[in-house]
């Protein structure tokens, strides 16, 4: 059955006023509409249920989703009907639909830093990442080879002009071109911005580049679907002028979806880095109790095995091991004499030795014996007041400081799991890009909460006296305002928790930086642990290492399975090889 507007079909609000048809032969406009449209949009298939006549036809269409992929019906005419057919299989999505009238021109100022342009196949890696990065469902690799042969579906990216990197991307879907709408309809799906992009308004952009697209097409409107609590994105789109609408999705009981119909959620309360591991465990059937949210403690139960966790560091992980890496001046000495590289460093107890050593070095570090998420750092300090200074605001964190060659390169994080790397990744210090018109201040500001909104509140950019020294550097203050597309460094560390960004390099570790981090791992004898390098490029052989974090944030990790990886070596009977074994064998 197909569901039109008794009035106004550009008015939204007339949505209300719904009636339906039940034969095409009866509406002239209807006569050419395909029936049991379904279309492929790669991360799952669009399947509009206004053009299915029996419901059972549509619950079984429906039910025939791929595995790893997301379907979603739309535009279903009675959904309760629909969900009686196949309870145990289906469930009505907690999204709202919402509406964009396409009457005026919807104007997107042209970005001086990056364009919006149609996919190319060459695109699909990089599209691929983002979506995985954003926990959506990424499309196959050969859907990005057939992108010119659906002329209903349109897939835009925000490029780069610079760097030629993928920041963004959407997929549009015209309805009158997938079964000859006679609303004129079309709609939007999967707005995904890469979490590390410092350009402002990209996902704004990108929506306002396809209702401009839709409506040069002559389209009456633009729907889309999103989570009834992504306060964010419904932010953006009530600013675009859509309204909301009663229109309702259905989707399978899948793996993927289990989020959206299992209920609570045992992690809701916890941080990102707990959650990412519980949810994993809970997923394989692995007990769950959270021993103290604010902290990320929880403990893990299968069949009377129970470890308790915080965050990434298990009972598995010794006190011995847990103070070689707690410890930076042992955690080098330790290194150093298994063979492997790290920098030569100092303790800031004598002024004159201090002194030598920058001389001897010409640029340090100076950081706490103990602490983390870089607070109480400074790097690259060339001056011995700014030296002394360092060493005096560290004792604020630690009693005891240490003086450590500056090395040059770029900041790696390799993650190891069971004396075994799962991921590598690139840390990049925080930076913005220039607009003409906003001071340093506002642009930081604003780069601080997309980081903060990116990260679930675990990065963000102080605006203190490092970042301030920073801009110093380069001849800017905080009311200064770079010219457009000017790109400004505003930390030289590159903790994420101060703003840093994180790229996955893991395909292209050298095996050098590989088998050095494994031996690392063995040496300190700790099951999981994540070392920073200091490298010329990830896919060469030159390395030293800096320090060891005995509690690596895994979830700053995706698409790599570091989560997956944990469970598996507290609970390795519940593995995925194992599982499968088990299942064909009781079969």
């Amino acid at each position: 059955m197909l569901a039109t507007l008794e009035r106004d079909p550009l008015n939204p609000n007339d949505m209300m006023s719904l009636r339906h048809w039940t034969d095409p032969a009866g509406h002239p406009d209807l006569a050419a509409v395909d029936n049991e449209t379904v279309v492929d949009c790669g991360w799952g298939r669009l399947i509009f249920g206004q053009t299915f006549s029996e419901p059972r036809t549509l619950v079984e269409t429906i039910r025939k989703e791929q595995p790893g992929r997301r379907d979603i019906a739309l535009y279903l005419r009675d959904p309760q009907v629909v969900l009686a057919l196949a309870p145990q299989d289906l469930f009505i999505d907690p999204s709202y639909t919402y509406r964009l009238a396409l009457r005026a021109p919807v104007e997107c100022p042209e970005p001086a830093a990056w364009r919006v342009r149609l996919a190319q196949p060459r695109d699909a890696e990089a599209v691929r990442r983002i979506y995985t990065m954003r926990k959506m469902v990424a499309p196959p690799r050969s859907f990005f080879t057939t992108l010119g042969q659906q002329p209903e579906v349109d897939l835009l990216v925000a490029e780069d002009l610079e760097t030629r990197a993928i920041l963004g991307v959407v997929t549009g879907v015209d309805h009158v071109r997938a079964f000859n709408d006679p609303d004129g309809g079309a709609s939007l799906w999967a707005l995904a911005v890469d979490p590390q992009a410092s350009h402002p308004g990209i996902g704004e952009c990108l929506s306002r580049t396809l209702a401009e697209m839709f409506r040069q097409r002559g389209r009456t409107f633009l729907d889309l679907s999103v989570l009834h609590d992504n306060a964010q994105a419904i932010a953006l789109y009530e600013k675009l002028g859509f309204v909301r609408v009663p229109v309702y999705c259905v989707k399978n009981k899948n793996p993927i979806n289990e989020p959206l119909f299992l209920g609570p959620d045992p992690a809701s309360d916890l941080n990102v880095y707990a959650g990412i591991l519980v949810r994993e465990a809970r997923r394989r059937g692995i007990s769950v109790d959270v021993l103290d949210a604010e902290y990320g403690y929880f403990r893990l139960s299968l069949g009377g095995r129970s470890i308790s966790c915080r965050e990434s560091l298990s009972e598995l992980t010794s006190a011995v091991a847990m103070s070689r890496c707690d410890d930076k001046r042992l955690t080098l000495r330790v290194l150093a004499a298994a063979g492997l590289s790290v920098p030569a460093q100092i303790e800031a107890q004598d002024p004159q030795t201090v002194a030598d050593f920058l001389q001897q070095h010409g640029r340090v570090v100076v950081k706490p014996v103990r602490g983390e998420q870089g607070q109480g750092v400074k790097v690259d300090l060339t001056e011995l007041d700014e030296v002394q200074a360092a060493i005096e605001a560290a004792r604020h964190f630690c009693e005891q400081v240490i003086v450590e060659q500056m090395v040059g390169g770029s900041d790696l994080r390799i993650v190891v799991i069971n004396h075994q790397v799962v991921a590598a990744a690139s840390r990049r210090p925080a930076t913005v890009v220039g607009d003409g018109s906003s001071t340093l201040r506002t642009l930081i500001e604003k780069q601080s909460r997309r980081r903060q909104m990116a990260t679930a509140g675990e990065s963000r950019i102080p605006m203190d006296d490092e970042t301030q020294r920073c801009l110093k550097g380069q001849g800017y203050m905080l009311d200064s305002v770079p010219a457009a597309g000017t790109t400004v460094l505003v930390r030289k560390t590159a903790n994420l928790h101060t703003g840093g960004t994180i790229h996955d390099m893991t395909p292209v570790l050298h095996p050098v930086l590989r088998e050095a981090a494994e031996r690392a791992s063995r040496v300190l004898e700790i099951p999981v642990v994540g070392f920073d390098f200091i490298v010329q490029s990830p896919d060469r052989p030159e390395y030293v290492i800096i320090e060891a974090n005995e509690r690596p944030g895994l979830a700053n990790h995706e698409p790599q399975p570091t989560a997956e990886r944990f469970i598996d070596m507290l609970f390795p009977q519940t593995r995925a090889e194992l599982r499968d074994t088990s299942l064909a064998t009781t079969a």
